[in-house]
């Protein structure tokens, strides 16, 4: 899960990505309007958490102009700006959620999660064969057997289990399992494929990660 962090005050930007990155998801930041709106629109996300005091253009024009290009991607309004009036104008304009300032971080955390969950429906378990991914707690079995990820690693298989059957490119896993920063000439998709083998797949019987060459992974159970 890939999520926007659009946040001017450098201390509370900081305090929300640390948070969602220990939480297993690649996070990306901007300080400013005009930087939120041409990364909002130049990558695939799966959220955005959306101050509304920005320099340049201000959080409510950053979400009209996203909506008015065409950008669906789920949005949470984080802000001071508790007014009735100011809640109306942030839903009326597209956004998906708001909270208010100052905030608890689980509740920031459980909402980002929900609107995911809204826009593609998922249960919060994941069977693959006898693989059992609980996404809520972040529980992992196989055969009954608990597996211990990093939250890297969960974030990968979780990618991947939410696409069971379908092939994943290398460019899909890298948009929406780490950040802005990531290299794409570098091998650390392959290597982090491997840890979850050794981990999935190697003590067991059935491959369940599979490698469709020059394509890309895919996780499913059967021939």
């Amino acid at each position: 899960m890939r999520v926007l962090v659009v946040e001017d005050e450098a201390r509370v930007r900081s305090f929300i990505k640390r948070g969602l990155i220990e939480a297993g998801m690649a996070v990306d930041t901007a300080g400013d309007g005009d930087q939120a709106l041409a990364e909002g629109l130049g990558f695939d996300y799966d959220a955005i958490v959306l101050d509304l005091t920005l320099p340049g253009l201000d959080g409510l024009e950053v979400l009209r102009q996203l909506r008015a290009r065409g950008c669906a991607v789920p949005v949470l309004i984080l802000t001071a700006r508790d007014s009735v009036d100011d809640r109306v104008r942030g839903l009326d304009r597209g956004a998906d959620d708001y909270l208010v300032k100052p905030f608890a971080f689980p509740e920031l955390l459980a909402r980002l999660r929900a609107l995911v969950r809204r826009g593609t429906p998922l249960a919060e378990v994941i069977e693959i064969g006898d693989l059992r991914i609980e996404l809520a707690s972040r529980r992992v079995e196989r055969g009954g057997q608990p597996i211990e990820l990093t939250a890297k690693e969960f974030a990968l298989l979780e990618y991947l289990a939410r696409h069971a059957g379908e092939v994943v490119t290398r460019t899909m896993i890298s948009e929406h399992v780490w950040d802005i920063n990531f290299d794409t000439l570098s091998n650390v998709i392959d290597v982090y494929i491997r840890y979850l083998r050794r981990k999935i797949d190697d003590p067991f019987p059935e491959k369940l990660i599979r490698t469709r060459r020059g394509v890309g992974y895919v996780l499913e159970s059967g021939p």
